[in-house]
């Protein structure tokens, strides 16, 4: 949909006192929200490329199709993980016993990349040798594999094995597949492939390109492991971060309470390996310079999956161990290393705390059930750990009576943040800029802990959503003294595999593109500052006001490095006219600029165009004057322009 550029005649004057410094910008004031919804944990950002690697799933071979002379075993060394595959000759030398592996919607290889291959084994006999192979079904070369390699077993005990295979072609649908070579049987047990060059080229890392997009991002927060996947369909399927640490090969797996959710976007084989576990999420915020958020459960499964079914959720004498494991994981991040599970920490390798500094307790509950067992986990946590601050919930809607009683408990409660949803339309967004201006100050903080805009009748991540949530973001913002963090949400999907959108990034198996949203995000994350400024248009905040013409803007100080930083959004159809005067700043200036502005409201980036949209720098002279320092301008229609202006020359 192309829009109309006529502009309008009026010049709008914001005026931004540099004089004023107001409320300080917390560092978390622009975070990413993870949730392993849309494949975005195994098969997404966790970095292994073999799904179902130790024949866990309930249909142990889901992921593998095997050949040959096999059997599935259930006594291997990993006691959570305790089942393998044993292949044995079949007979005659021209058939073949093995598996093959056909990953995340295909294994996605890169030309000339190393790849890590490691498994246990054993040989009944004392040695036994296999054929690892990665191949391409769907070519019309003389051979399917492109990468082969052999591999000895040595032992009749379980050892780890690895070897490494370098691709010699790119391939985004590739498939492992393994031949038993001889007639001695092998057994086989967490079958893993990973690339070498993993983000950090850590071990167990994450997907190298996946994770350099949070990083770039800027993010000051990281939400994990999620949102409803920490409830659960009910409590045994619950998220339990104790289950997702230690040696992978002894995590056991938990069903993803987003298999089954929507039948009409269907993933049976949606399976949480547990791989990417709360060490690698507290690594994880680490490498990106981002502060931990974990939430855990408080007792309590899906409320929208057990509506008004107490007895699908803890009672109240059953709470003490939900409670014990918040506190056991604060010890876990903080704790000394000779501490109980400090020392679990340290063992991993990260004899250092992480720092925690925040904790959620609960995701997105609501009532009576909630506020009842919500009450002994804060008082637990600050009297053991009296500067962790703590975040509850106001439910999954923004206003109505349930968030309201959900704000009056949490004060009560003396909740440190209360944490907001809102996924809602463009006309919500528009009118929602004045938001904040009016909370309770003395109050908790606020969480904007997931929020998108979903444009009515489009779902995808256009243009238009964008703009509209760049619009509420200056509403954010502007009350820093009041919201203190804010994610987007959901952060990740997988075109083949998403259940929810719209998202922040979406990705296949090699590429990854970042959505219109996600520039909007990164805008405001790498353009913080440290304090609001005050602007103003005919002494009202630009809001999106009456007589405003659909401007919106905020203003921030750059202490540390002298700028002032100007966001304004327009949200109307037309071109705007706009003069920035700032008070408090003499001489001429040259004011960098980042623009994102596109014609057709309903474009988005794709993986044939990922590139299509994308903020571009330019600069504006002010005006020449001895007296003000004032930049006059013209704004597309529906755009977003960010202005950054030295202090001093």
């Amino acid at each position: 949909m192309s829009i109309s550029l006529t502009a309008i005649g009026q010049n709008h004057m914001l005026d931004i006192n540099t004089r004023k410094p107001g409320a300080a910008i917390q560092p978390t004031m622009w975070g990413l929200f993870f949730e392993d919804i849309n494949y975005a944990a195994d098969g997404g950002l966790y970095g292994e490329l073999i799904k179902n690697r130790s024949f866990e799933f309930p249909d142990h071979l889901m992921g593998w199709e095997a050949f040959g002379t096999f059997e599935i075993k259930s006594d291997g060394p990993f006691p959570r993980c305790p089942h393998y595959v044993e292949l044995s000759y079949p007979g005659h030398e021209h058939r073949h016993s093995g598996l093959s592996n056909n990953g995340y919607f295909g294994i996605g290889v890169n030309q000339d990349e190393e790849y890590r291959f490691s498994l246990w084994a054993k040989a009944p006999k004392g040695k036994a040798r296999i054929a690892i192979q990665l191949i391409e079904r769907n070519t019309m070369e003389s051979a399917q594999e492109f990468v082969t390699t052999k591999l000895d077993i040595t032992s009749s005990d379980w050892k780890k094995y690895e070897v490494m295979m370098k691709s010699s072609r790119t391939v985004n649908k590739a498939q492992l597949r393994i031949f038993l070579e001889g007639k001695e049987s092998v057994c086989l047990e967490h079958i893993s492939l990973f690339p070498v060059h993993t983000f950090r080229d850590r071990p167990n890392g994450m997907r190298r390109d996946l994770a350099q997009a949070l990083a770039d991002a800027q993010p000051g927060l990281l939400r994990f492991p999620g949102g409803c996947i920490v409830e659960g369909v009910d409590l045994d399927t619950r998220y339990q971060w104790k289950n997702t640490i230690g040696p992978v090969e002894n995590r056991p797996l938990n069903e993803n309470r987003w298999e089954y959710t929507f039948r009409n976007r269907f993933f049976p084989d949606y399976f949480q390996s547990g791989g990417l576990g709360f060490y690698e999420f507290f690594q994880l915020a680490e490498d990106i310079g981002a502060e931990p958020l974990p939430v855990m459960n408080v007792g309590m499964a899906c409320q929208f999956q057990n509506p008004d079914n107490e007895k699908a959720h803890a009672t109240e004498d059953q709470l003490q161990a939900y409670i014990q494991d918040c506190l056991d994981l604060i010890e876990f991040a903080n704790g000394a290393a000779n501490s109980e599970w400090g020392q679990i920490r340290a063992q991993m390798g990260h004899p250092e705390p992480f720092n925690l500094k925040f904790i959620a307790v609960g995701n997105e509950q609501w009532d009576e059930m909630y506020y009842h067992r919500l009450e002994p986990f804060i008082k637990a946590i600050h009297a053991r750990y009296p500067n962790i601050k703590i975040v509850g919930s106001s439910g999954p809607n923004p206003d109505g009576e349930k968030f309201e009683k959900g704000w009056d408990e949490m004060k009560k409660q003396k909740a440190d943040l209360v944490d907001e949803h809102y996924y809602r339309n463009e006309e919500w967004f528009l009118s929602h800029g004045l938001r904040y201006d009016n909370y309770d100050r003395k109050g908790p903080k606020v969480f904007a802990g997931e929020y998108a805009c979903h444009v009515k009748g489009n779902s995808t991540n256009h243009y238009r959503a964008a703009i509209m949530e760049a619009a509420l973001m200056t509403g954010l913002e502007r009350n820093a003294d009041v919201v203190h963090m804010s994610a987007y949400a959901p952060l990740l999907a997988h075109y083949e595999g998403w259940q929810w959108r719209p998202d922040l990034i979406w990705f296949d198996n090699l590429q990854v593109v970042k959505t219109c949203s996600y520039y909007v995000q990164q805008m405001y994350a790498g353009n913080r500052g440290s304090n609001v400024l005050p602007l103003t248009m005919d002494n009202k905040v630009v809001a999106g006001q009456s007589q405003q013409d659909g401007l919106f803007a905020s203003s921030v100080l750059d202490r540390s490095a002298g700028l002032v930083i100007v966001k304004v959004v327009n949200t109307s159809k037309f071109k705007q006219a706009v003069t920035l005067n700032l008070l408090g700043i003499k001489g001429e200036r040259t004011a960098e600029t980042l623009t994102l502005s596109h014609e057709d409201l309903e474009d988005e980036n794709t993986i044939d165009r990922p590139d299509k949209i994308f903020p571009k720098p330019g600069s504006l002279q002010s005006e020449q004057s001895k007296k003000e320092c004032v930049f006059r301008d013209e704004l597309p229609s529906m755009s977003f322009r960010l202005y950054k202006i030295m202090i001093k020359k």
